[in-house]
C-alpha cells in the first residue's frame, strides 16, 4: 500500500503518517511532500500510489488548482482533501472537482480510518455531521465548468494555468519548450472544451479555482 501525504506542516505530516501506519499497517509506504513541486516527482516514481492526502492551502496547490491538476494528470489516484477549512461551500466544491473525500484537520482518528476505508473501496466520503450542510451549500464554481475542466489533457491544463497568469502564447511556448503553433492548438482545444469564446474568459474561469478571497 502506497500513500502520499502532501501538507506543508511537518507536525501534521508526522501525525498523519503515524495514523496511516496504524490504519494501513507498518508495511505501507508513506511518502511525504511539503509543496506541490515535490508531489509530481514522487508520483512519477510511484505511479501505483493508492491515494493522496492533499492540504487545500499547501504551497503550490493554489486553492483547488492542485486538486484539479492531480485529477487531470492522475485520474485513477484518489485524492483525500485535508484542511482546517470547514466551510461547507469549500467542501462541496472540492468534491465537485473530483476529491474522493474531505477530512477536516479537527477530525478524530476514527473518522480518518472511515475516510481511507471508503476511498479504498471506491466510495466518496465526508463526515456525517457535515453531509447536510454540504448538500445545502451554494455552488462556488459552476458544475458545468467543473465537468468541462475534466476533459482537459495535462498539457492543456498547464496552458490554461499560464493563460490565467497572463502569459502570451510565445511565453507559454518557451515555458513548455514547444512550438508556438502547438500552444495555439492547445488554446483552441481549451476554448472549445470549456465552451468559451476567448482566452480572457478561460482565464477568469480558472481564477475561480484559486480561491482568492
Amino acid at each position: 500500500m502506497i500513500a502520499l501525504i502532501a501538507d506543508d506542516h511537518p507536525l501534521f505530516r508526522v501525525a498523519l503518517s503515524q495514523a496511516c501506519a496504524n490504519i494501513l499497517g507498518n508495511d505501507a509506504l508513506l511518502l511525504q511532500a511539503d509543496n506541490m513541486q515535490q508531489v509530481w516527482p514522487l508520483l512519477r516514481q510511484h505511479p501505483d500510489t493508492h491515494f493522496i492526502f492533499l492540504d487545500l492551502r499547501m504551497p503550490g496547490s493554489d486553492g483547488f488548482t492542485g486538486l484539479s491538476a492531480l485529477r487531470t494528470e492522475y485520474p485513477d489516484v484518489p485524492v483525500i482533501m485535508v484542511s482546517a477549512e470547514e466551510d461547507p461551500v469549500i467542501i462541496k466544491q472540492a468534491l465537485a472537482l473530483g476529491a474522493a473525500a474531505y477530512v477536516p484537520k479537527s477530525a478524530p482518528l476514527e473518522l480518518l480510518s472511515e475516510a481511507i476505508t471508503a476511498v479504498l473501496n471506491g466510495d466518496s466520503w465526508l463526515p456525517e455531521a457535515l453531509v447536510q450542510d454540504v448538500h445545502n451549500a451554494r455552488a462556488l464554481i459552476d458544475e458545468d465548468f467543473a465537468k468541462r475542466l475534466e476533459q482537459l489533457t495535462p498539457q492543456q491544463f498547464r496552458v490554461l494555468k499560464m493563460i490565467a497568469d497572463g502569459l502570451l502564447n510565445k511565453q507559454i511556448a518557451y515555458e513548455m519548450n514547444v512550438q508556438e503553433t502547438t500552444v495555439k492548438q492547445h488554446v483552441s482545444a481549451i476554448l472549445r472544451k470549456l465552451n468559451v469564446n476567448n482566452r480572457t474568459l478561460a482565464g477568469i474561469l480558472f481564477e475561480k479555482l484559486r480561491l482568492n478571497d
